[in-house]
């Protein structure tokens, strides 16, 4: 309604009669309410990239004078038709992107370029330093960058691959805690709400494709200025989603608002395909009652105690109808085929092949019942897998036949992840069923006090004000940062999720202070583990400090500015400080660490870690094949992160720890030995073209490498269209 009322506006001043008649049917229709969360997108989105090079056909914005705050005029944007330079100045002509008959010549140090939702973009990674001391383990990953497009590159390294999404986005409390097309979003803004549920939609239809599609989770804070959108928001985007909130104290003392002290919040679980919280040794303090305390402290929790006493349970079965994006027949037509089920034993017999465009009915048999991937609307969707998988599946036992319904019966399977859950011991395979599906119970745990968490979380150590805000200041003393987690409950509630995933892959894409990954590799220390964290956030000041910087009269972009920024100011040194245990100023940390794991600050964690920037090429320059080395470190990341990169092939080939590239396809010989020499290499990068070529190296690839096609211009693979996901 937003972008109408614009509209209206604008008419208003031509034809008042026709603006109030459009006006009238426009609030008619607004005061329609339809079933389901309902709000404006606020398309496009657009984002300033202050520091980025000025060139030919760049959309820009003109600055106002130094010392200025940026007024609504200074939104316009401007199109770059040709830059010069001139009395030892570099210019720009522009002309209005609203009207190209408008335009004029600009310093372009008075310009910064801006970058659309809908526009496409060329991003690159350069490394800004790192730190190593975890040997040969796998590094975490830092960008500085805005995070929508920080998740479109993602997409090409880590497309279901993630196994925890841990953010904590802004909670939208009208304090300027966050910024919608480059201004703060105020609580007097009528369209408050809808512009956080767009910023967030967006992100987390991205943040939806990255994560592992049989065993994953979104884990999301929020207060309670947003928790009722959200968990709609979260339904929506995850409709195949097992979804849970739990409330935690983080401030016992508790804030000051209008009304009571908020002393809570909330975290969102959104659980993928067989991901579920696991049993893990406990304390006294989450247990949800008094009563339940004192028992169990006593060890003489109540026999009858559901707690005391879980019930067995199966593992991770999960419906074989594929839900939520490309679930469609048109999607993957080789995925719509019949399976045969024997009505009278109960059991599948049959899987047959996929059914020819433009039919719709399965070949009949006699006496079995032919089951097709159907919505209850009749749509025509896809199974999960090919026919042939699924073959393969039913010979391991994890298929099995479901309730019949009244478009025929449910079919249902074991994903990867929750065999490998069976496989790795933690169920117990009690033998097949009629059907020759596996029969298998959970395994009790050891340890006697390993239990799920209750929904209630109230613990000292979750304590925000003393375990993050103060413990931040001993990492970076003197720099301030609103609201950090407590690192002990950013770990606690990662714990439940990555304890039996030792390489699991967690992405913060609102990473702030850096909380994620420094909790990350406090349980790596805890068993050894090599789980890497991949952190994005952005280089933006605080409102305060960009009041006082604009009256020093810098800009975004300046040096001066940017050594302020989340990322440079917080984010890197206080993971460097986690890392080697010395404090920016290069003095050790005081104090040690506490709870779980105590062990002194000082000590540092064995892990690698590399910090980036996001940057945004030149598109001729990348289709010319001159940006290799901004496109490396996507290589690597695919590529598990581990090990030295590959930034060079002007030689042809080269082949790194994880993986190896090659352009010159003449030299695939000594390639294929380099590749077959090299243990623990996972991918390999052909860069042709030709379908022919590409085709002839993967027969060439050994079975456990993964083969990746480059084309020779990079276009095609690192072009980021960013509203391909905005609704």
């Amino acid at each position: 309604m937003s972008r109408l009322n614009d509209l209206i506006r604008q008419v208003a001043i031509k034809d008042a009669q026709l603006a109030k008649d459009l006006q009238r049917e426009t609030d008619a229709l607004a005061d329609r309410r339809s079933f389901g969360l309902n709000f404006e997108r606020h398309t496009p989105e657009a984002v300033e990239l202050p520091g980025r090079p000025v060139r030919k056909n760049d959309k820009v914005r003109i600055l106002p004078e130094r010392g200025q705050t940026p007024k609504k005029e200074d939104e316009r944007l401007f199109r770059v038709t040709k830059t010069y330079s001139e009395d030892g100045a570099t210019w720009a002509d522009v002309v209005a992107v609203d009207d190209p008959d408008e335009g004029w010549s600009v310093v372009v140090d008075d310009l910064v370029v801006v970058a659309e939702f809908r526009d496409p973009i060329y991003p690159g990674l350069v490394s800004t330093g790192k730190v190593v001391r975890g040997g040969d383990k796998p590094f975490h990953t830092v960008i500085n960058a805005e995070n929508y497009h920080a998740l479109q590159a993602l997409l090409f390294t880590h497309r279901g691959k993630v196994d925890a999404i841990y953010i904590d986005p802004p909670y939208n409390s009208g304090a300027r805690d966050w910024k919608y097309n480059n201004d703060y979003v105020e609580a007097d803004d009528h369209y408050r709400h809808s512009k956080w549920l767009a910023m967030m939609e967006r992100r987390l239809l991205l943040a939806k494709e990255l994560l592992n599609p049989d065993s994953s989770v979104l884990i999301v804070t929020i207060d309670e200025k947003e928790y009722l959108r959200l968990g709609l928001l979260l339904e929506q985007v995850l409709p195949e989603a097992t979804i849970q909130m739990v409330s935690t104290v983080i401030n016992p003392k508790g804030s000051s608002r209008a009304g009571f002290r908020r002393a809570d919040e909330y975290i969102f679980f959104a659980m993928i395909g067989g991901a579920a919280p696991a049993k893990l040794p406990l304390s006294p303090e989450w247990l949800a009652s008094s009563k339940k305390i004192q028992q169990w402290a006593a060890g003489a929790a109540s026999a009858s105690d559901e707690d005391a006493s879980p019930a067995p349970s199966e593992p991770g079965w999960t419906s074989m109808m594929r839900r939520g994006s490309n679930s469609l027949r048109s999607d993957r037509p080789t995925m719509f085929y019949p399976i045969y089920v024997d009505p009278e034993h109960r059991r599948i017999v049959e899987v047959g092949e996929p059914i020819p465009s433009g039919k719709h009915d399965a070949p009949a048999k006699a006496n079995l019942v032919a089951v097709l991937p159907l919505r209850r609307n009749g749509a025509e969707g896809r199974w999960q897998v090919g026919a042939d998988e699924l073959r393969s599946r039913m010979d391991q036992g994890r298929v099995r036949l479901g309730r019949e319904t009244a478009y025929g019966y449910v079919v249902n399977y074991l994903p990867d992840g929750a065999y490998q859950e069976v496989l790795g011991g933690k169920f117990e395979i009690e033998g097949r069923a009629q059907d020759g599906s596996l029969i298998a119970w959970s395994v009790e745990s050891d340890d006697e006090d390993a239990r799920v968490a209750p929904t209630q979380w109230k613990l000292e150590s979750h304590n925000a004000s003393e375990h993050g805000t103060s413990l931040l200041d001993v990492f970076v003393p003197g720099r301030k940062f609103n609201n950090p987690k407590s690192l002990y409950a950013v770990e606690d509630t990662l714990n439940f999720f990555v304890s039996d995933k030792r390489d699991a892959v967690v992405l913060d894409f609102f990473s702030g202070s850096g909380t994620t990954a420094h909790a990350l590799m406090r349980l790596n220390r805890r068993d050894g583990g090599a789980r890497r964290s991949i952190c994005v956030t952005n280089n933006e000041v605080s409102a305060e400090e960009e009041a006082a910087l604009r009256a020093k009269k810098l800009r975004p972009g300046e040096p001066k500015w940017e050594q302020l920024g989340i990322c440079e100011y917080i984010t890197k040194p206080r993971i460097e400080a986690a890392v080697t245990g010395k404090a920016p100023d290069g003095k050790k940390l005081v104090g040690s660490y506490k709870f779980t794991d105590e062990f002194p600050l000082a000590d540092g964690f064995d892990e690698n870690v590399e910090f980036f920037t996001l940057t945004y090429e030149s598109a001729l320059r990348v289709s010319n094949n001159r940006e290799f080395a901004k496109i490396a470190p996507f290589l690597w990341l695919r590529a598990g992160s581990r090990g030295r990169r590959v930034e060079d092939i002007s030689t042809g080939w080269d082949v790194a720890d994880a993986y190896g590239v090659i352009a010159n396809l003449d030299l695939s010989e000594p390639f294929i030995k380099a590749i077959d020499a090299q243990d623990g290499l996972t991918h390999a990068y052909i860069v042709t073209d030709e379908d022919r070529l590409f085709e002839a190296m993967v027969r060439q690839l050994p079975a456990h490498v993964e083969p990746v096609r480059l084309y020779s211009s990079y276009l095609r693979n690192f072009e980021i269209e960013a509203v391909r996901a905005a609704r």
